[in-house]
C-alpha cells in the first residue's frame, strides 16, 4: 500500500534527512519526499497498521528535524 501525506519542512537538506529516517522505520518499504510540493509518499509493508507506522515515522523524523510536521 502506498499513501501520500502533506508535510511541512523548511529546507531540502532536512527533507533528505527526514526521508532517510522514514525509510529506516519498521513497516516502511520505501519513502520519498518532494520538498517543492511539500509531500511525502510512503509505501508500507504488507499487513502493517498504517496509522501506527506513520506515528513512528513522525517520531523518527522529529529526531532529525524537530519542527517538521506530517499531516497523518
Amino acid at each position: 500500500m502506498k499513501k501520500t501525506y502533506k508535510i511541512e519542512v523548511d529546507c531540502a537538506s532536512c527533507a533528505t534527512k527526514m526521508e532517510d529516517a522514514a525509510k529506516k522505520t519498521e513497516g516502511v518499504k520505501d519513502a520519498t519526499i518532494n520538498f517543492v510540493m511539500q509531500k511525502m509518499s510512503v509505501e508500507f509493508e504488507d499487513g502493517v497498521d498504517v496509522n501506527a507506522v506513520m506515528k513512528q515515522v513522525l517520531k523518527n523524523c522529529k529526531k532529525v528535524e524537530s519542527d517538521c510536521e506530517i499531516e497523518i
